[in-house]
């Protein structure tokens, strides 16, 4: 048996030219299983928990699939792929839900930086304290995931020197959030946090990856890996999430593999400066970023280290019977991720507008192949 896997999964709406136009209030009224983000530009939906990847496929499309058409009935109107507002306005906050006070706390404390797209997967621990120890090594390890998804170059018609333009300018909310030693560590500090008003709500934690679970911070069943921007790509996203598993498998069959462990000899406080170091390495560079290994202080590549890590899960997830999922992240690592891409061609002379829109025929192309293959039956 897999463990479970879900998304989260957030998208703008817009013009076919790329340009952004909020239309969140009309979707969620019209469509079940979407819902509201704060800025009426985007949306998300989410999956269900499935252990299968070829359940999680067409639990991806089939909602984007019904999305495209409902958009349709409105106008000529599309989805858009990357995780910034790459054409839109920059300094205006398009309220989704003006009643909404925690809405409007996110808007007066950090305005359009917040109004971004991605992906969160969502992976089923049931132990609180394996679960923990998971996301901490998860969270040191979260900036090869970031280099794998990175798709956001642009802001506002700007190439920005960023291949994760998100990710840099994100609040990460609290400004210091340790590797929880354990989960009444985690308790307590979400207890101290709310009282003294640096978290508004146990949701208002947005670090790289958390404890997730009905109940926070008291009732946790899995793994929340937010770092990563919008992939659009269905198989790409299977593959970076394949990964995820693999490393998982490896931290739950064995409890020392944990940044904490007495045996790696490492403070907590280096730790975290190794790892926002490298979050932020790989926000400018990609899979081309210098990051330093949390275990041994080696500098080495991004694409070098997802590539050892993919080396040492592989064996596993073909025990496992999940390998050829895997397999588009050596893909990924051959070819470079989404915002690579997209920069491959400003080189070329094209814009940033010229580009958003042939990525937006692609996605919508690529979508309808991968349903015609896999889910048809379903969607129809």
């Amino acid at each position: 048996m897999l463990l479970s896997k879900g998304f989260e999964v957030e998208m703008y709406t817009g013009t076919p030219e790329g340009q952004i136009v909020g239309l969140a209030d009309q979707i969620v009224a019209a469509l079940g299983g979407f819902v509201r983000e704060p800025d009426s530009r985007n949306v998300e939906y989410t999956t269900p928990p499935l252990h299968s990847y070829e359940g999680l496929l067409c639990a991806l499309l089939r909602p984007r699939q019904q999305l495209r058409q409902y958009l349709r009935t409105l106008g000529d109107y599309t989805i858009l792929p990357g995780s910034t507002l790459a054409l839109g306005d920059t300094s205006r906050f398009y309220r989704s839900d003006p009643g909404n006070p925690y809405h409007t706390y996110i808007e007066q404390t950090y305005g359009t930086a917040v109004v971004t797209a991605s992906i969160h997967i969502n992976v089923g621990i049931s132990d609180p304290d394996t679960l923990l120890r998971a996301c901490r090594l998860v969270r040191l390890e979260a900036p090869l995931y970031l280099a794998l998804s990175a798709s956001s170059p642009f802001l506002g018609g700007a190439v920005t020197g960023y291949q994760s333009t998100r990710w840099q300018m994100f609040p990460q909310t609290p400004a210091h959030v340790p590797l929880f030693a354990s989960h009444q560590h985690f308790i307590r500090w979400t207890e101290a946090q709310i009282a003294a008003g640096t978290m508004q709500n146990v949701r208002h934690l947005w670090t790289s990856v958390r404890p997730n679970g009905d109940c926070r911070p008291y009732n946790l069943n899995r793994l929340e890996l937010r770092i990563c921007d919008l992939v659009t790509d269905p198989i790409a996203l299977l593959g970076i999430t394949a990964l995820l598993e693999g490393r998982l498998w490896q931290v739950l069959s064995d409890p020392d593999l944990d940044p904490l462990h007495p045996s790696f000899g490492r403070p907590e406080a280096d730790l975290l400066v190794i790892t926002r170091a490298n979050e932020m390495a790989v926000a400018r560079d990609g899979l081309d970023a210098l990051v330093r290994r949390w275990q041994d202080d080696q500098v080495l590549t991004a694409r070098d280290w997802i590539d050892q890590l993919y080396q040492e899960v592989w064996p596993l997830a073909h025990q496992r019977g999940f390998s050829c999922f895997l397999s588009p992240v050596r893909r990924i690592l051959r070819t470079g991720n989404c915002a690579g891409g997209w920069l491959d061609q400003i080189a070329q002379g094209r814009t940033p507008a010229e580009v958003m829109a042939l990525a937006i025929r692609e996605m919508a192309q690529g979508e309808a192949e991968l349903v015609g293959e896999v889910c048809l039956p379903q969607v129809a």
